[in-house]
């Protein structure tokens, strides 16, 4: 019997992207799209591919997904963020899965690939799995940024996947990643308020470094050249401006 899908994408603000998405996925039985109150047009672009839009003040990455899962009437359920596209070769293996052949799995990691100013990032870690693909009522997440996937079964692995465009410039990177920076913080303070003193200075003197070497070197960002030189760079000032961000709350707590 053959399984319907339902595409559940999160939007914010995205009005450039969000046509490239909606169009790679066009094909699916359901659409459904959880905007956090866009005020750039984002909205208008996706009510020509559907009518299932829900309006929500933004609460968590997770809460998010969630939201546009309890309302779909597929039996899987792929989630995507408003920058990713759905590529020919994972669409052809999501119409297998949709005949059946799903291996046994209540879950499934796909691929992730990068691109950074034009550029696909092959090496550094920018090449990844995905988990956001799961049959309906066998999975939920847990977390406001950078949410996990929590499944009850069994989870397989799909070498297909989604290009994502996370943004098009270095100044869009920064925009998006300040706000970012700000939910984590938040959520770190509110899970444990105590950090010591001696964990934050690590996190701000020493981890960065480390990250940048991880994907610089172990992980051989500098394959991708300038590119590679510019993004490890970049993520780990984004781990350094995090845990600044911590450290500013909790001066103020006092």
């Amino acid at each position: 019997m053959l399984q319907r899908l339902s595409v559940v994408i999160i939007t914010k603000n995205i009005r450039d992207k969000i046509r490239k998405c909606l169009e790679s996925v066009k094909w699916a039985d359901e659409i459904i799209v959880v905007d956090g109150r866009s005020d750039d047009g984002t909205v208008d672009i996706v009510r020509e591919y559907t009518d299932k839009v829900i309006i929500s003040a933004f609460s968590g990455f997770g809460n998010e997904r969630n939201k546009g899962a309890e309302t779909a009437a597929g039996d899987w359920i792929l989630q995507l963020d408003g920058d990713e596209v759905v590529t020919p070769e994972f669409r052809g293996r999501l119409e297998k899965l949709l005949e059946g052949e799903d291996e046994g799995c209540v879950s499934f990691r796909f691929r992730r690939k990068n691109i950074f100013l034009g550029r696909v990032m092959m090496h550094g870690g920018w090449y990844h799995y995905s988990a956001h693909l799961y049959k309906k009522l066998h999975a939920h997440y847990e977390g406001a940024v950078h949410e996990k996937l929590v499944v009850n079964g069994a989870q397989g692995v799909m070498e297909e996947g989604v290009e994502h465009y996370p943004f098009y410039n270095v100044s869009e990177f920064m925009v998006r990643q300040n706000r970012y920076t700000s939910l984590q913080a938040e959520e770190m303070f509110r899970n444990d308020p105590d950090i010591r003193q001696r964990t934050i200075m690590h996190n701000l003197r020493v981890k960065p470094l480390k990250l940048f070497w991880k994907m610089y070197i172990k992980k051989k960002g500098y394959k991708e050249k300038i590119h590679g030189l510019a993004f490890s760079i970049l993520f780990a000032w984004v781990h350094f401006l995090k845990w600044a961000k911590y450290w500013e709350i909790k001066q103020g707590d006092k």
